[in-house]
Formats: structure tokens, sequence, C-alpha cells
């Protein structure tokens, strides 16, 4: 698998499948997931209803993944989590490293073999970029190690330079390991 990081805008990212960092609702807020709602169309909303009036009444779990079509992004699925909030006392690692691996798994189960995923928890979860990447780039180097050939391409599309630069140390680091 490719592993690489990028500053820009996850709803552009020509992939099989971008990385929603939702919140439990399903139903759009703001950050990644607001921009996601907002370029995929109201379809996308509509969908994230019907699996709440369906197969997630309460909502999803967080660290769980679950995916919808793309709609009107270039992606043509869309893979929800919902990362651990840092300011609610969600502080467990292994509840962020089920949002990447829980996504890779889901995003291989529909068949897409490119994945765009963000820094999720990063940001208003209030997790430092420093830990979410360290995380992150471990989390998709073990599922690659345990599901090889599944997928070609995991590619970080981070928001900013500041993320950008944690995201490059963690994969300048784990290609030392």
């Amino acid at each position: 698998m490719r592993i690489r990081a990028e500053q820009g805008d996850i709803t552009t990212a020509r992939v099989d499948a971008i990385v929603n960092a939702a919140n439990s609702s399903l139903l759009g807020g703001g950050g990644v997931d607001g921009a996601i709602h907002a370029a995929a169309g109201p379809r996308l909303l509509e969908a994230c209803r019907e699996l709440r009036r369906t197969t997630l009444p309460a909502g999803l779990a967080v660290g769980d993944a679950v995916a919808t079509p793309g709609f009107d992004l270039p992606a043509r699925w869309v893979v929800h989590t919902v990362g651990p909030n840092r300011h609610a006392g969600e502080t467990d690692p292994a509840l962020l490293t089920s949002c990447f691996t829980r996504s890779l798994d889901v995003a291989a189960e529909v068949g897409a073999r490119t994945v765009a995923l963000p820094a999720v928890s990063a940001g208003v979860y209030g997790w430092a970029p420093d830990d979410v990447a360290a995380i992150a780039v471990r989390a998709v180097h073990g599922w690659d190690e345990a599901h090889p050939g599944r997928i070609d391409e995991v590619r970080f599309v981070l928001f900013n330079a500041p993320v950008l630069a944690a995201f490059e140390a963690a994969l300048a680091t784990a290609r030392r390991h």
C-alpha cells in the first residue's frame, strides 16, 4: 500500500472513498463533516437520515464506521467515522485507532482501492495533531499488514500546514522502523 500525506480539500480528492470525520448523529456538522455534506449535496444527508431510520437508530458509535454513496463528490463512497472527543473525556488511543482501521475495513468492503483520510479528532475534538498522526500512521500500517493487497493507496488529506507537518513526521518515523 502506498501511504502519503498532502495538504488540501478532501472533498476534491479523486479517490474511490473519502473518510468523513462525522459526529454520531451522521446528520452533518462543522469542519470536515460540514464540508463533505455541502460538497456531496442533499442526497448525502438523506442517505444518513435513512441509516438513522433503519440500521443506526442510536447513531454511529465512536470508533465505528459506515459507508454511503459519495453523490456529488468525485469519490464514489463516503466512509463516515466518529472520532473520540478529548474534551468529553474520550482519551483512549484505541478509540482513535479504531476510527482508522474500521474506516479501511468499510472502504475495502465496498471495493475501494484508494482512500483519502482526514486527521480524525484533530481540531474541535481536541486531539493534538502529532498524536493523531502517530496513531493514524500506525493504524494504517497495521491494517495493511493484516490485509495485504486490499487497498492500493491511502492519502492523508490535511487541512493546514501544521497538521500536514505532523503527518509527514509520523510517516518519516514509520519508514525508519
